[in-house]
Order: structure tokens, then sequence, then C-alpha cells
């Protein structure tokens, strides 16, 4: 269990930094920039302002739901990998297992 929660933790914080990464990338190619323009030359009217794009995927809303999947990736892949090695070690105790011999060469 220890070595399944570090390594979804390795996994979950490469995921934040992945998602930090790519919206700092396509922020500064202004992606985000074009986007917003175009939702609010189609959405808008004389009255409103139309769409804003940064609502919905700014840094701040981003990195919070990137944090919220990485934490329940950490709780659910450290779950299933304790649970997998319980059905292993079970099935090995009643088959017997896999046996391995090391030899070294001379």
């Amino acid at each position: 269990m220890k070595v399944s929660f570090l390594l979804s933790l390795a996994v979950g914080v490469i995921l934040i930094v992945a998602a930090a990464v790519l919206w700092m990338t396509l922020d500064s190619l202004g992606v985000f920039d074009s986007l917003s323009k175009t939702l609010k030359d189609v959405t808008g009217s004389d009255t409103t302002g139309g769409l804003n794009l940064m609502d919905y995927v700014g840094f701040g809303k981003v990195m919070s739901f990137t944090v919220l999947i990485a934490v329940v990736d950490v709780v659910l892949l450290t779950a299933l990998a304790t649970l997998s090695a319980f059905i292993y070690n079970t099935a090995a105790g009643f088959t017997g297992g896999v046996e391995l011999t090391l030899a070294e060469e001379d």
C-alpha cells in the first residue's frame, strides 16, 4: 500500500505539473485570446459583451479541477493497487505462486 500510494502520488504531481505547463503554453501562444475573441464575436450583441472564455478556463479554475482529479486519482489508484496485491497474494497462496530461481553465471 505504501508503494502504490507513493507511485500514485507521483502520478498526481505529474498530472498537476503537466496541466499547468500545458495551460501556460497555450496562453503564451495566444490560443485563449484568439478563442475568446472569436466567441465574443459569435455570441456578442449590441447590448451584451458576449461569452468570455476565461471565465470558464482560467488558470485558477483549471488548476482547481486538476488538483481535484489528482486527489481522486491518488485515492483510487492506491485502493486499486492494494486490492490487486491482496487478490494476487491470495491467489498465489492457493496455487503456490510463480517460482523463479535465479543463478549466477560462472
